[in-house]
């Protein structure tokens, strides 16, 4: 009752060090994974016109817009009436000079016996005019002219058949059978399927990894789930996009209709999504984008399991992982999450270790 009890302090126990998430960093040669939009666009494209003037007669087998033809076949055929008449006359034309050459030529020779028997030297320009020979001179030019009327006949001939220069898809008929034609009327419009070209834009600082030849992957929203097409960066363009001013590049797609190839057909106009995979790669440390802090600061720790800070230098920042080409070290253990207002030398714990 005289003595109240005592109680017995004791010193408040230390906090319990907070649980944080660790990643152990490791450099390697690696390059980032760039991402790109871009539509796209024919790499080949062709009206093909008329050469000759003509009536339209038919078009090909199997000429229908959305059909595929392959390099020389016949688009389209122009009446060849006129031009089979042209070419009679032309040839007729040309068995007249050879006549005609002939002909001088026997007169050549005629002259040039009475010359020598004459038995005196003239001048070479009198000489000349005596054996006839600008009178020959002119029957082969006459003749010459007739092989080309000739020959230029049979080209005509021949044109009258359209055919297509590559391998392509009709996009569409320009005319109708049966219309008549002028020497340059537009008749098929084709498009090659051999290749179609994806125009993307990126932004400008990732422009020093890319170099042609780089692989890229196309996926687009309109596809199957899993879908792609694998292409290839062709070009770096010069110019700059006219609205974000973002690089522009010019990534090519063999078979691109899959005519020969297991996947989904490319369309022109399409928005396609295009993951690059640079060749050119640099010894660097790959980090998740939630361990960098505000100034480039990320948050590490040593061996008694206490924090350090670090300022690095970003060779890449993308939306879920960075690349560091310096500030940190292989092996060294980078707190990517759980920490709460963190200092310097504080003590953590990992999720392997136990509460103490």
């Amino acid at each position: 009752m005289n003595e109240p009890p005592r109680v017995e302090r004791r010193p408040p126990p230390e906090p319990v060090p907070p649980r944080v998430e660790v990643v152990r960093v490791e450099a390697s040669e690696q390059a980032p994974r760039l991402l790109a939009f871009g539509r796209v666009e024919a790499e080949q494209q062709a009206n093909i016109a008329s050469r000759v003037a003509g009536q339209l007669e038919r078009f090909g087998d199997n000429v229908v817009p959305g059909s595929v033809v392959e390099a020389g076949a016949a688009l389209a055929h122009i009446d060849q009436a006129d031009l089979q008449l042209a070419l009679q006359d032309a040839e007729a034309q040309l068995a007249n000079a050879q006549a005609q050459l002939a002909l001088e030529q026997a007169e050549q020779q005629r002259a040039r016996s009475e010359y020598e028997s004459f038995g005196r030297q003239l001048s070479p320009e009198r000489r000349a005019l005596v054996l006839r020979e600008p009178q020959l001179r002119q029957v082969q030019a006459q003749l010459t002219q007739a092989r080309v009327a000739r020959d230029q006949a049979a080209l005509n001939l021949e044109r009258a058949t359209l055919r297509a220069p590559f391998r392509a898809m009709v996009q569409e008929r320009l005319v109708g059978a049966g219309s008549l034609l002028n020497q340059g009327t537009e008749v098929v419009s084709l498009i090659s399927v051999e290749q179609f070209w994806v125009r993307a834009s990126l932004p400008g600082e990732h422009a020093s990894w890319l170099a042609p030849g780089d692989s890229v992957t196309l996926t687009s929203r309109g596809w199957p789930d899993d879908s792609q097409r694998p292409g290839q960066l062709l070009a770096v363009l010069p110019s700059l996009e006219e609205n974000g001013l973002q690089v522009q590049l010019l990534i090519g797609v063999d078979d691109p209709l899959a005519l020969e190839s297991p996947g989904p057909a490319l369309r022109l106009g399409d928005v396609l999504r295009a993951e690059i995979d640079p060749a050119n790669t640099q010894t660097l440390i790959a980090l998740p984008a939630a361990a960098l802090r505000p100034g480039n600061l990320v948050w590490w720790l040593d061996d008694q399991n206490q924090l350090q800070q670090s300022q690095v230098t970003l060779a890449h920042r993308g939306e879920r992982e960075v690349l560091v080409s310096s500030g940190l070290e292989t092996g060294q253990r980078v707190v990517v999450a759980g920490l709460v207002n963190p200092r310097e030398g504080q003590r953590v714990r990992t999720g392997q270790e136990e509460t103490p």
